[in-house]
């Protein structure tokens, strides 16, 4: 039997090296190579897989597009509220008739806050959760409006990170199936060969947009090590709010992930963010652990749920347990031998994105025999 699937998101990328909403396009290559589905897309312009259908209009394309080129949603309602709650407002009157036009047999929708376009109906949906919405739940209204959204119909709520189900159960345990659902993993990761150069100063790489929450207290904590020692921190990723920069501080802009995994990753010391946004579980973190790369992070929950067990990571809340992270790490038997740990328990509970394809694909059989029974 043939599943017919929409699968709605807010962001892709529009090109194959643009790094925005990258992990989405994996999600619906994936889902497009399960021959039980067909997948239907409504997501911004870009790159589809030769077996994934579009289902915007042109109108939707362009205001896609262009809500893509202004830095998304959750960007415009930070910096440009006025435009940021119309373009939300727009952005769900179009997923609603979508999903009115649709004849799927499931709606898979990406990030909570899109499951407000829901219309009446008892059609099953499946909906991804990234740390971002977990904020947007305590806005006045929010959860009232997702519990009626999901009313009369099987809904499964995925978060990516197993830090954001005990909030969801309480929340929506009544109404709908909270299962923690792991994004997967490219397998060239898993290919990464580490070859930390020799000569010269280590490098650490900090993969980040550029925000005052994002980065956090990285150059207050880490400049003895970067500026002044025998290690140089190298930043990547676009600058979305005006953030001086150090000038030790190497900074490239944004790079595509074959540049990381291919000129970056294999070369470096280590990955670093000491971010204080409220972040999901961050899919460049992932990829460094299955490249072998070990990480030096801050305490968040979403950080202490991916290195808390100490397999791939080290987490610091000061200063001074940074620096010492960094010195720890300049030792290469323990950088490797913390890189592999990293990297075998990816292979073990994360896998590829294929397998994150089939954990969804096992829901929807759930989630339609139960609206069938």
């Amino acid at each position: 039997m043939t599943l017919r699937i929409l699968f709605t998101a807010t962001s892709y990328p529009d090109n194959a090296s643009d790094w925005k909403g990258v992990f989405i396009r994996r999600i619906a290559e994936a889902l497009a190579r399960q021959e039980t589905l067909q997948l239907r897309a409504w997501c911004p312009p870009g790159p589809l897989s030769g077996r994934v259908e579009r289902a915007t209009t042109p109108g939707d394309d362009a205001f896609l597009g262009r809500l893509m080129d202004a830095g998304g949603i959750a960007h415009l309602l930070r910096r440009h509220r006025m435009r940021g709650v119309r373009d939300a407002m727009g952005l769900l009157w179009r997923q609603r008739r979508a999903f009115r036009r649709s004849d799927a047999d499931l709606f898979h929708i990406n990030w909570l806050q899109n499951a407000l376009a829901l219309p009446s109906g008892r059609k099953p949906a499946l909906v991804t959760v990234l740390g971002s919405d977990m904020q947007l739940l305590r806005l006045p209204g929010v959860a009232l409006g997702l519990r009626r959204a999901f009313r009369h119909r099987r809904v499964a709520i995925c978060p990516n990170a197993g830090w954001m189900v005990p909030e969801l159960q309480a929340r929506f345990g009544d109404v709908a199936l909270v299962r923690g659902v792991a994004f997967g993993i490219d397998p060239r990761w898993y290919a990464v060969e580490r070859m930390p150069a020799v000569e010269g100063r280590a490098k650490w790489l900090c993969v980040s947009r550029l925000t005052r929450d994002k980065l956090g207290p990285l150059f207050e904590w880490t400049a003895p090590a970067f500026a002044h020692g025998d290690a140089e921190l190298h930043l990547f990723g676009p600058m979305q709010e005006q953030v001086e920069l150090p000038a030790w501080v190497h900074w490239h802009g944004p790079a595509s992930p074959d540049e990381l995994r291919e000129d970056w990753f294999p070369r470096a010391q280590g990955l670093i963010t000491l971010s204080r946004h409220a972040e999901g579980r961050p899919q460049v973190m992932l990829e460094a652990l299955a490249s072998g790369l070990p990480i030096v992070a801050s305490r968040l929950p979403a950080h202490d749920d991916l290195l808390g067990t100490g397999d791939g990571g080290i987490l610091c809340a000061s200063p001074q347990q940074t620096l010492a992270a960094i010195e720890l790490l300049a030792d290469e038997s323990t950088n490797r031998a913390l890189g592999q740990r990293g990297r075998m328990r990816m292979r073990q509970d994360i896998g590829t994105w294929d397998d994150c394809a089939g954990r969804y694909v096992t829901l929807y059989h759930q989630l339609l025999e139960q609206a069938m029974g």
